[in-house]
């Protein structure tokens, strides 16, 4: 019983691993992409502003499926 419950631990601590770093990911990457709007643009309309934060939320979490996934062995 013991050995199965820390199995079930260590199946959670890697899941959350995997989300933290997925996360972080996306961090950056959002980070990244408002770097290079602002450096592009002067003044968004609110309805810009949504669409630029919705494309940069999606790419970036693309982008951290994609590393993450070659992460994997």
């Amino acid at each position: 019983m013991h050995s199965a419950r820390y199995a079930g631990n260590a199946g959670f601590k890697l899941m959350l691993r995997a989300s933290l770093i997925s996360a972080a990911l996306t961090g950056l990457f959002c980070a990244g992409f408002a770097v290079f709007v602002d450096a592009i643009t002067m003044l968004f309309s609110v309805w810009h502003l949504l669409a630029v934060s919705f494309v940069s939320g999606f790419l970036g979490s693309l982008f951290a499926a994609f590393i993450t996934s070659r992460l994997r062995p």
